[in-house]
C-alpha cells in the first residue's frame, strides 16, 4: 500500500474514532448532568464504574489468556522442519508473521478481550448482586443451601464458566493454528504428525476444557432446581431428575476428572501419543450419554410415567409452595363463598357500603369525555386512559376518576409546531381533573370536582350551570397545578422543554386560556430541569440533539433551564435500572402537589422450583397498549413489590420508598449503591400513603398464578380439575383479551370496612361460570392483603361473559338498547363489568355509553344493566339507584322480567341519538319498553314531553357550535329538566300487564 493510501486510511480511522469518542463523550456528560439533577449520581458512577471495571477485568483476563497460548505456540514452534510441499507453502505466512509476531499477537488480543470486555458489561448487574449477595433465610428443599445462592451468586458462576470455555475453546482455536503455521502441528511429511511441545500445549488445553465441564456438571446439579419438567408442565427437579440424573451429573463430574489427568498422562507422560486420550474423551461421550441422558430417560419412561401422579407428587407440591412463596402469594386468604343466594335482598336498597360505591364511570372510556369537555385548547389531552383514586372530601373517602391536562405534542398545528413554540411556549399542562367515580350530572357527563382551567363564572346563568355539572369550587386543591412532566412527553419523540425567560416579567410559556380569547403566560420557577444559560452548556445539548437553535435562538438564554425524560416511567426506570416499572402510572395530590406514583418490582429468573413466567405475556389485557404501557418481555419466577416511587409533576423530583421491608433483593440493590439509595419505609410521607393503591400488573401476575396455584394438594394440581381461568373481556370473547380488574372503594367477604381495593372475577378453566372473586388491598399498617372468595364447584352463578351476554340480549334490555342507536347516529360503549359479592350472592353492574358518530363527540353514560344471582334477574335503569330498587321490587313480586307488550303495541316516543358536536349529549332517556300508554302525566302527554326534549337537543347543538358556554350551559339545564318531564310523563303512562 502507498503512503498516501495508508495516510488515507489512518485519516479515516482517526475520523471514525473521534467522532465515536465524541458521541460517548456527550452521552456521558449529558447522562451524569441529568443525574446531578435528579440527585442520583451514585447510580450513574456505581453503574459506570462497575461496567469499566468488568470490561477492563473480563477483557484483560481474556486478552491474556488467549495471547499467552497464542505466544506459547510461537515460542513452542520447532526450529527444524521437514520438508513438503505443505511446509513450503506455509514458509510465506510464516515470513509475514515472524518479523511482527508480538504485533500480530497483541492485536488479535486486543480484539478478543474488547469483545468479552463489551460482553461483560452487560453482566453489571450480576456482578452487583454477587457482590452484595443477601440471605432468604429459606433454604432450597434439596440440598438445603439458601435460596440466595439461586438469586444472587448463581447466574455470574454461571456466567463466569461461560467465560472460562470461551477463553479454552479460542485457546485451543488459536494455539492450533499457530502450531500448525510454524509447523508444531504437520498433515503431511515424514514422522510425527505433532511435535511434543505442541502436543503438551494442546493436550493441556483439552484437559482445561474437561475440567471447566466437571466444575460446569457440579453447576448443573443446582441447575436442575431451575429446570422445566415435562410431565408435571412446571419448574425444579422432578423424580426422575432427582433419582437419575442428580446422581448421574455426579458421576460424570467424577469421570471428567479422570478424563483429564488422563489426557494429561496419557498424552506426555506414559504412551505419549493421543490414542489414549482420544479414547478418554470418547469414554466422556458414551458416558455423558448413557448416564446423564439414556438412563433418566429410561427412569422417566418404564417408572415415572406409569404412575406419575404418585411419583411426582413431592415434587409437584415442592413447586406449589415455592411458587406461592416467590410471587408473594402464599398468605393469601382463600374463604369458602356460597352464593346461593339467587333472588335480589331487600337490604341493597339499604346498603351504606357497596351500593353507594359502586364505579360507574369506566377510566378507560371517558378520557375521551373528560378531553372535550376540559380541554378548551385542542392540544390538551388526557391520555387513552384515566385512573382511578381515592380522596377524603367533605369528611368523606370515596373514588374518583383522575386525569392531568397535559399537551399533546402530536395534536399541534402546523403552525404551533415550530421548535420555539414546541420546546419554549408549550411547556406545561394544567392542573388534575377528578370526578366522583359514582356520579353522573347532566346528561350522563361526569361531575367534575377539581382542575378547572378558569375562576369562577361571573355570568349567572353559567354560574347556575356550572353548579349543576360542575363542583362551584375546587374540592381537591393543588398549590401548583402546572405540569411539567407527564406521560404525554416521549423521549423518542424529543418532547424536551426549555423554560426560563430572559427578563422578569418577560413571560413566555403558555400557562393556560385566559378571559374571552386571551391567553395567561407564565415562567418557570421551580428547581426542576439542567441550567443551561452557558455557552459550554448550549453547545453540549445542541450537539447531542443536533439542534443549533440552542446556539441561535434568542428563547434560550442565561437563565433557561432544559428539562428532558419527562415520562415519569422512562424517569424512574433511569433513576432505578434495576427495577421493572408498572405499567401504570398514576397521577395524585399530595400535599398540595401533583405527584406521579409509580410501582417498582424486584425480580429474579432463578428462584428455585417458582413457576417462571413472561410478564408481558402474564399483564396484557385490554388496557395494554391503551392507556397502560406493556412490560418487557422478561422471563421471571420472583417478583416483589419492593419500591413505591413518586415523580413531581412541577420540577421533576424523584423519590425512591422502601415499600417491601423484606424483600433481599432490594436490601442487596440499595447496598450496591450505597445504602442510601431507597427511603425507608418508616419515611413514607402519611399524605402519600393515603393514595397508594395495590399494583395492577402484580396483581394481574398474583390473579394468573393464583389460577392454578390455589390447588395445594400435588394428587389435584395434577390433575388439574379445579383450575381457574382469567374470563375474557365481556362483550369481546372474540378478541381472547382478559377482563382488566378494576378499583373499588367498597366492602367484599370478611372485611369490615370500606376499603380501596383491586378486584377481579375468575371462571373455572374451559367455563364461563363464576369461580371465584379476588381482591387486593393495603391493610392500616400498609401491609398488602389478597383475598378470594371461592365459590363451590357446582355454583349456578353466571362469570362475567355469560351475564354480560344474558344482560344484553334479555328482550326488554336488547330492545331499549337498540333504540339508543336506532337511527345509526351513535354506537354503544360498555364499561367494565364489575362483579360484587353481596348478601351472599353475586350482583353484577355494566355501564353503557352512548356516543355519537360525529368526530368530536364523546361517549356519556346513559343507561346501567344490573343483574343479581344466577342471571334471571336482570334490569336497565337510568340509575344506580332505580335499577336497584327495580331488582328488589321484581324479586318482591316473583318477576324476572318485564311484562310484554305485543309488538305492534306503541311504546312511547321514539329513541333520540345523541347530536354530533364536541360537546354533544348524548341520547335522552328511552321510554320503557313493552309498556302500553295511558293517560298523559298531568297537563303533559308523553308527545308534548318528548317534543320538549327534541326542542332541548336541538338548542343544545345550537349553542355548541355558537361557542357560547353560557347559553351551552343553559341548555344543558333545560335538556335535563325535559328528560326529567319524559321520564314523569313516561312512568305515569305506562301501566304493567297483569302478572304471569
Amino acid at each position: 500500500m502507498s503512503r498516501r493510501g495508508r495516510a488515507t486510511i489512518g485519516v479515516l480511522i482517526g475520523v471514525f474514532v473521534l467522532f465515536t469518542l465524541l458521541g460517548w463523550g456527550v452521552d456521558a456528560w449529558t447522562d451524569w448532568l441529568w443525574f446531578d439533577e435528579v440527585a442520583f449520581t451514585q447510580v450513574f458512577t456505581g453503574k459506570l464504574i462497575t461496567q469499566l471495571l468488568l470490561f477492563l477485568a473480563v477483557g484483560a483476563a481474556m486478552a491474556v489468556i488467549v495471547g499467552g497460548n497464542l505466544y506459547l505456540a510461537f515460542r513452542l514452534r520447532p526450529m527444524l522442519r521437514p520438508p513438503s510441499a505443505e511446509q513450503a507453502t506455509l514458509e510465506r505466512y510464516r515470513m509475514v508473521l515472524t518479523p511482527r509476531v508480538g504485533t500480530w499477537i497483541a492485536v488479535l488480543s486486543v480484539i478478543v478481550g474488547l469483545f468479552a470486555g463489551l460482553s461483560a458489561q452487560s453482566r453489571w448487574q450480576d456482578w452487583l448482586l454477587f457482590r452484595n449477595a443477601q440471605p432468604f433465610g429459606i433454604a432450597d428443599p434439596e440440598f438445603g443451601v439458601d435460596i440466595g445462592f439461586y438469586v444472587f451468586e448463581y447466574p455470574f458462576w454461571r456466567y463466569l464458566l461461560g467465560a472460562g470455555f470461551t477463553a479454552v475453546v479460542l485457546s485451543v482455536i488459536g494455539a492450533l493454528a499457530v502450531h500448525y503455521i510454524f509447523g508444531g502441528v504437520r498433515l503431511q511429511g515424514i514422522g510425527d504428525r505433532m511435535t511434543t511441545a505442541a502436543r503438551a500445549h494442546l493436550t493441556s488445553l483439552v484437559a482445561m476444557f474437561v475440567l471447566l465441564k466437571a466444575v460446569a456438571y457440579v453447576l448443573d446439579r443446582r441447575a436442575l432446581l431451575l429446570n422445566y419438567n415435562s410431565g408435571t408442565e412446571l419448574y425444579g427437579a422432578g423424580y426422575a431428575d432427582i433419582n437419575a440424573l442428580l446422581p448421574a451429573k455426579e458421576i460424570l463430574a467424577y469421570i471428567s476428572i479422570v478424563v483429564a489427568i488422563a489426557i494429561i498422562v496419557f498424552s506426555n507422560a506414559v504412551m505419549r501419543n493421543l490414542t489414549w486420550p482420544g479414547v478418554s474423551l470418547a469414554l466422556l461421550g458414551i458416558s455423558a450419554v448413557a448416564i446423564g441422558g439414556i438412563y433418566p430417560w429410561a427412569v422417566q419412561t418404564f417408572e415415572v410415567n406409569p404412575s406419575i401422579r404418585d411419583k411426582e407428587a413431592k415434587y409437584i407440591e415442592r413447586s406449589i409452595v415455592a411458587t406461592r412463596d416467590a410471587f408473594g402469594v402464599s398468605a393469601s386468604d382463600v374463604q369458602a363463598f356460597g352464593a346461593n343466594t339467587l333472588t335480589p335482598p331487600a337490604e341493597l336498597t339499604t346498603d351504606p357500603s357497596i351500593v353507594p360505591n359502586i364505579r360507574l364511570l369506566d377510566p378507560q372510556l371517558v378520557s375521551e369525555t373528560y378531553t372535550q369537555l376540559q380541554q378548551v385548547r385542542g392540544f390538551y389531552d388526557f391520555g387513552a386512559k384515566l385512573d382511578i383514586d381515592r380522596y377524603q372530601v367533605d369528611g368523606k373517602s370515596q373514588d374518583y376518576v383522575v386525569g392531568v391536562r397535559e399537551i399533546n405534542y402530536s395534536e399541534l398545528t402546523d403552525q404551533q409546531n415550530n421548535w420555539i413554540n414546541r420546546h419554549t411556549v408549550y411547556t406545561h399542562g394544567y392542573g388534575l381533573v377528578a370526578a366522583p367515580a359514582n356520579r353522573v350530572v347532566c346528561n350522563g357527563q361526569p361531575y367534575f370536582v377539581s382542575g378547572f382551567l378558569n375562576d369562577a363564572q361571573e355570568d349567572p346563568a353559567q354560574g347556575e350551570q356550572q353548579q349543576e355539572c360542575n363542583s362551584n369550587e375546587e374540592l381537591i386543591k393543588v398549590d401548583q397545578p402546572r405540569v411539567y412532566y407527564g406521560e404525554q412527553t416521549r423521549e423518542e419523540a424529543n418532547d424536551y422543554a426549555i423554560v426560563g425567560s430572559a427578563s422578569e416579567g418577560d413571560n413566555a410559556e403558555f400557562d393556560r386560556p385566559g378571559a374571552g380569547n386571551t391567553n395567561t403566560y407564565y415562567t418557570y420557577t421551580g428547581a426542576g430541569g439542567i441550567p443551561i444559560g452557558s455557552l459550554t452548556r448550549r453547545l453540549l445539548y445542541a450537539v447531542k440533539n443536533a439542534e443549533t437553535n440552542f446556539l441561535l435562538s434568542d428563547a434560550v438564554n442565561d437563565n433557561s433551564r432544559l428539562m428532558y425524560v419527562r415520562d415519569p416511567r422512562s424517569r424512574v426506570e433511569k433513576v432505578a435500572p434495576f427495577l421493572t416499572i408498572d405499567g401504570d402510572p398514576y397521577p395524585s395530590v399530595v400535599d398540595g402537589k401533583i405527584v406521579w406514583i409509580l410501582d417498582g418490582y424486584t425480580t429474579s429468573a432463578t428462584y428455585p422450583y417458582s413457576q417462571r413466567i413472561n410478564l408481558q405475556t402474564e399483564t396484557e389485557d385490554a388496557t395494554t397498549g391503551a392507556g397502560a404501557f406493556a412490560l418487557a418481555g422478561q422471563d421471571v419466577n420472583y417478583i416483589r413489590n419492593s419500591v413505591k416511587a413518586t415523580v413531581d409533576a412541577y420540577d421533576g423530583t424523584v423519590t425512591l420508598y422502601e415499600f417491601d421491608t423484606q424483600d433481599p433483593v432490594l436490601k442487596a440493590w440499595n447496598k450496591a449503591f450505597g445504602g442510601d439509595l431507597i427511603k425507608p419505609k418508616s419515611e413514607i410521607p402519611a399524605a402519600l400513603a393515603e393514595h397508594l393503591r395495590y399494583p395492577a400488573d402484580l396483581f394481574k401476575v398474583q390473579r394468573n398464578l393464583l389460577s392454578r396455584f390455589h390447588v395445594t394438594d400435588p394428587g389435584g394440581f395434577f390433575t388439574g380439575d379445579d383450575f381457574w381461568a382469567v374470563p375474557n373481556t365481556p362483550g369481546q370473547s372474540d378478541s381472547q383479551t382478559k377482563q382488566p380488574p378494576y378499583y373499588l372503594n367498597t366492602q367484599l367477604g370478611t372485611q369490615t370496612e370500606t376499603t380501596f381495593q383491586l378486584t377481579s372475577a375468575l371462571s373455572p378453566a374451559k367455563r364461563q361460570n363464576l369461580a371465584s372473586i379476588m381482591s387486593g388491598w393495603y391493610d392500616e399498617a400498609g401491609n398488602p392483603q389478597l383475598q378470594v372468595l371461592e365459590l363451590p364447584d357446582s355454583t349456578p352463578v353466571l362469570g362475567p361473559e355469560q351475564v354480560f351476554q344474558r344482560m344484553t340480549t334479555e328482550g326488554d334490555a336488547r330492545t331499549a338498547i337498540s333504540q339508543l342507536t336506532a337511527d345509526g347516529a351513535a354506537r354503544i360503549d360498555y364499561g367494565n363489568l364489575l362483579s360484587l359479592p353481596f348478601g351472599n350472592g353475586i350482583l353484577y353492574v355494566e355501564p353503557i355509553y352512548v356516543q355519537s358518530n360525529d368526530e368530536s363527540a364523546y361517549p356519556l353514560l346513559q343507561r346501567v344493566l344490573l343483574s343479581y344471582g344466577d342471571g334471571k334477574y336482570v334490569v336497565l335503569a337510568n340509575s344506580i339507584t332505580e335499577g336497584i330498587n327495580t331488582l328488589v321490587d321484581r324479586a318482591r313480586r316473583g318477576q324476572t322480567s318485564p311484562p310484554s307488550t305485543p309488538p305492534d303495541q306503541p311504546g312511547g316516543a321514539p329513541a333520540t341519538p345523541a347530536p354530533t358536536g364536541s360537546a354533544s349529549p348524548a341520547a335522552p332517556a328511552t321510554p320503557t319498553p313493552n309498556a302500553t300508554p295511558t293517560a298523559p302525566a298531568g297537563n303533559v302527554s308523553l308527545d308534548q314531553a318528548a317534543d320538549r326534549v327534541q326542542a332541548a337537543i336541538t338548542e343544545v347543538r345550537n349553542a355548541q357550535q355558537s361557542g357560547d358556554f353560557a347559553r351551552y350551559g343553559r341548555a344543558l339545564t333545560e335538556l335535563d329538566a325535559a328528560m326529567k318531564e319524559w321520564d314523569t310523563a313516561q312512568k305515569a303512562a305506562t301501566s304493567p300487564s297483569p302478572q304471569g
